[in-house]
């Protein structure tokens, strides 16, 4: 490759808004919301993927085709319209990309060209794909687990079906098509041959154009292994000969009839097996295998993204391949257009580090080279406790997950937040081990959703110990089942091996695994752990020959490629919704036990950051968590009234006990579902009854989705409806507004109390996170109070325009007298201007103080008198300019007034004490009054009931 002037230099982005493009979402409306973005303080439009993807997807993760934008969400002109509107504004885009995955289906034109010549195909090499897989029924072919019953079934009832479009013979099963190899074209065409030639006759023109369109697809090569350009050639013919065809059979009636008669020939009789042979026959000699869905796992032999079956992996780390998916991104970047990527799932790359070398080489326009940072990126990483992200990878940190766990830690009360553990435990009946429950369900979902993936796993290993004089011997059930266990046991998503230089880390996470999997499993034989241990360390004992050596690399960097989805499905999809003592702390990345000894502390992990990953995202909300992000706030109430919550918890499951069915001897919803269910309505309760309506629709298509995931009593692939409708009719009745529900009536007062003390929690979190180092990160509609589920919930449209009115008001009514509205704010908090404001306030204050925010020391801060351990305090530092950013927490464990009459005396004698060198004179940023420090025994100090007295949060702005 040339090496090209540089592209771009890194442009930090100061505050990145999150949009999610989708049919509701398009980019004329991005185009109309970018002026109240820009009033709200915004730089930086972090946008969902916006490559073509599948019609009317509503994220942009299944890409079907990598080389032009989604014309689903507009014209060419209208995306020129919306950059247009970036530029002018000097708004930048940040770009989320997909490297790992696209969708396999009918509108994928590299997988239909996969599908259509197999191995042959010139996109063979695009895909993850293992041609010749252990199990020989799909030697050569790609299985496909797509039907809705048993293949023959699906024959039988005529849901398969023989079609001709444009030339193209194609089986249609429903919505999905699957493309003929053109060689089998010859079986429709040949079949019954004397009859067209009796219609048209011997030496008309139209036959023998069609004798000559049969002999050129008998002249073919065969599919297999051919050369790129063999491919590329075969295929031009290809298109020839169904150009030609398609005129043939448009141009002329009697060979549209013959080629009509056969496919219904072809397509068979119902009640009569014998008329599906030809078309079973047909289906045999094409490069897939048709099968049930719910066989997934017994032959699947491609890389799915997670274990879904119609995203197929992608091989990025060929560079063909590379340069062939970004062709689009890198014109963005070249053109200036996008100023940084977000890196979707990379722990599912074969070789992460390899690829971000990569992609920052092309979009530096430099050379690879070991960690240089030029361009702007960030990945989706998942941080595990302590785990640290690779130093080595070139890129500005991570997409937040273990800022949002750090701070939602924060305003955890952890001894509260023990104390429900162990009511929870009474709750249950029974007692459980947080580490136990992930050990389980990763077992769970390696023999069920991961079956086919850990049995591919199995018999490489079993092959590399057939090869291997010293462990030729070792029972091969005890070495695929000592594999599956250390897998169960590995305590971070994946290790990062790409050579025989295996890092410390690395040795770590694996020892552990394996010792833990050894204790675990003591009837096991040992020599099978030592072999999975020598294997996974790359150990070199002497007696291996290189190529045995290379072979145990390749597995271990195909091993690492599955750990990753295992330990996220087997804990973010199925643990959290398992183990429930606070629901708040259950996120992606974080650990839902309160006593987790892993647990990070805030001030240590804004420190670690602003060392090595100062810009990477401070995220509250993402399009992947869980809950919105003032639920969240709401339900972390919960760990400073144990009691009181205990009292209500075990209050309500009598009150409602009768509203349960007995099914097979068991009440439903089990105890389990029940917690989780009071803790999800109250976080999620509506502020404004008039959402209620809509909200009940939500909310029971939310448990549905939650207790599917939990894989408990009902699962995705297997739904146990009768449990399904047991759990939602309880949950009917229990919000049945009725005077006699004593379960409702204690709720709404219980919740209420809640809710004023997350509105507290909320405006806290989302001050820390504007503030601290990084980059802050907004998810489209948090600006207001965020209560909405996970996914799909939380990827729903937006009202903008209420946003915007609010904000023109904010503007206008803040300059008047800025301490009267913000009381009134506070009065009125439930309709979500409180936040807008804080927002509105703060990101206009960063984009004011660019360096101060980006670039400036941390420093904690502590507090004086009876009041101290209700706040948390940090100021931030460049030169001579400060901002303390000073918030209050676990308010509900002092029973704290949050009227602010009643503040004042609150925070009486509570001082917040400031550095020795802190300067003398502070205005608020929110409110505008000035404080001066005070010289106290404890050194230079604030008064808290002056900070406090006019909004619940501050940000002090020194003045000189």
């Amino acid at each position: 490759m040339n090496v090209q002037e540089p592209m771009a230099h890194p442009q930090i982005p100061l505050t990145c808004y999150r949009l999610q493009f989708n049919p509701d979402l398009t980019f004329q409306k991005a185009s109309g919301i970018l002026q109240y973005l820009y009033r709200l303080g915004i730089t930086d439009v972090y946008a969902s993927p916006l490559l073509q993807s599948r019609l009317g997807s509503q994220h942009g993760y299944d890409v079907t085709d990598p080389t032009r934008i989604d014309d689903g969400l507009g014209s060419e002109k209208q995306f020129q319209v919306f950059q247009s509107g970036l530029q002018k504004r000097g708004m930048r885009l940040l770009l989320d990309i997909v490297p790992n995955h696209m969708a396999a289906n009918h509108e994928n034109p590299w997988w239909m060209d996969v599908l259509e010549n197999g191995s042959g195909s010139a996109y063979a090499a695009y895909f993850d794909i293992d041609w010749h897989p252990p199990s020989l029924t799909v030697e050569n072919k790609i299985f496909l687990p797509v039907l809705g019953t048993f293949y023959g079934k699906a024959l039988d009832n005529l849901e398969l079906q023989l079609v001709f479009q444009q030339g193209r013979f194609l089986i249609r099963y429903y919505d999905m098509v699957f493309p003929l190899t053109p060689k089998s074209y010859r079986r429709v065409l040949k079949h019954r041959e004397h009859v067209l030639e009796k219609r048209l006759g011997t030496n008309s023109h139209s036959f023998q154009e069609y004798l000559g369109i049969v002999a050129a697809l008998a002249a073919l090569p065969e599919r297999g292994s051919l050369t790129i350009d063999a491919a590329g050639e075969r295929r031009l013919q290809i298109e020839g000969i169904k150009e030609r065809l398609r005129r043939l059979h448009d141009a002329n009636r009697e060979v549209a009839r013959f080629v009509k008669e056969n496919l219904k020939i072809f397509n068979g009789l119902r009640g009569h097996p014998r008329t599906f042979r030809n078309l079973d026959r047909l289906l045999s000699e094409q490069a897939y295998v048709l099968a049930y869905w719910q066989n997934v796992n017994e032959g699947i032999n491609y890389r799915r993204f997670f274990a879904i079956g119609d995203l197929v992996g992608v091989r990025i780390e060929d560079p063909m391949v590379f340069e062939a998916t970004h062709q689009v991104v890198f014109r963005l970047v070249e053109r200036k257009i996008v100023s940084g990527l977000r890196i979707d799932h990379v722990d599912g790359l074969r070789d992460p580090l390899g690829y971000l070398r990569r992609l920052q080489a092309r979009t530096s326009g430099r050379h690879e080279k070991k960690n240089e940072k030029d361009f702007y990126l960030v990945v989706e990483k998942i941080l595990c406790a302590n785990e640290k992200l690779p130093a080595e990878w070139p890129v500005q940190g991570t997409t937040g997950y273990e800022y949002l766990n750090a701070v939602t830690r924060l305003f955890v009360n952890p001894e509260g937040a023990c104390a429900i553990e162990e009511n929870y435990f009474r709750f249950l009946g029974r007692k459980l081990v947080y580490q136990d429950v992930v050990y389980r369900r990763k077992k769970l979902v390696m023999s069920t959703l991961f079956a086919a993936e850990m049995r591919y796993l199995s018999h490489q290993l079993a092959v590399l110990a057939q090869g291997d004089r010293y462990a030729r011997e070792l029972p091969r059930a005890e070495l695929a089942q000592a594999l599956i266990e250390t897998t169960a046991c590995f305590p971070v998503y994946r290790t990062y091996i790409r050579s025989m230089d295996v890092t410390d880390d690395a040795k770590h996470h694996i020892r552990h695994a394996v010792d833990a999997a050894r204790a675990l499993n003591p009837n096991l034989a040992s020599a099978c752990f030592d072999f999975v241990e020598d294997v996974l360390h790359l150990k070199d004992t002497g007696h291996l020959f290189a190529e045995q050596r290379e072979a145990r690399l390749a597995f271990v960097m195909r091993w690492q490629q599955f750990t990753g989805p295992i330990f996220a499905k087997g804990l973010e999809d199925t643990v959290l919704y398992v183990y429930c003592p606070l629901i708040s702390l259950n996120e992606v990345g974080g650990n839902p036990s309160p006593k987790a000894d892993s647990a990070i502390d805030f001030n240590q992990l804004v420190r670690e950051r602003q060392r090595h990953w100062r810009y990477a995202l401070n995220s509250t909300s993402t399009h992947d968590t869980k809950r919105g992000e003032d639920a969240r706030a709401r339900i972390n109430v919960l760990s400073e009234i144990p009691r009181k919550w205990q009292r209500h918890l075990n209050a309500w499951a009598k009150w409602n006990a009768s509203k349960k069915e007995i099914i097979a001897s068991h009440a439903v919803p089990d105890r389990n579902e029940e917690v989780f269910l009071y803790q999800t309505l109250i976080g999620a309760w509506p502020l404004e009854d008039t959402g209620m309506p809509q909200f009940r629709v939500r909310l029971e298509a939310y448990i549905l989705k939650a207790i599917r995931e939990a894989m408990v009593h009902t699962r995705w692939s297997m739904p146990n409806t009768v449990h399904e409708r047991a759990v939602i009719k309880f949950l009917q009745a229990i919000l049945e507004p009725r005077r006699d529900n004593s379960f409702l009536n204690d709720f709404l007062k219980f919740q209420r109390n809640i809710a004023r003390y997350g509105m507290s929690n909320g405006l806290a979190q989302v001050l820390v996170k504007m503030t601290s180092p990084g980059v802050p990160d907004f998810y489209q509609g948090c600006e207001l109070w965020d209560l909405r589920f996970v996914d799909p919930d939380n990827r729903g449209p937006v009202d903008f325009e209420r946003r915007s009115a609010l904000l023109r008001e904010i503007e206008t009514r803040s300059r008047e007298d800025a301490v009267q509205f913000c009381r009134v704010l506070v009065r009125n908090w439930h309709d979500g201007r409180i936040k807008l404001y804080l927002i509105w306030k703060i990101l206009n204050l960063r984009r004011q103080h660019r360096q101060i925010f980006l670039e400036g020391q941390f420093l904690p801060l502590k507090a004086s008198g009876k009041r101290q351990a209700n706040v948390m305090s940090f100021a931030r530092r460049k030169g001579k300019s400060w901002m303390v950013t000073v918030v209050p927490r676990w308010l509900g464990l002092v029973r704290a007034p949050i009227t602010l009459t009643r503040t004042e005396g609150f925070w009486l004698g509570s001082h917040l004490i400031l550095p020795m060198n802190a300067p003398e004179c502070w205005v608020n940023a929110l409110t505008g009054e000035t404080l001066k420090t005070r010289h106290l025994r404890l050194g230079p100090s604030v008064s808290l009931r002056d900070v406090f007295r006019n909004y619940p949060v501050a940000l002090l702005q020194s003045q000189t």
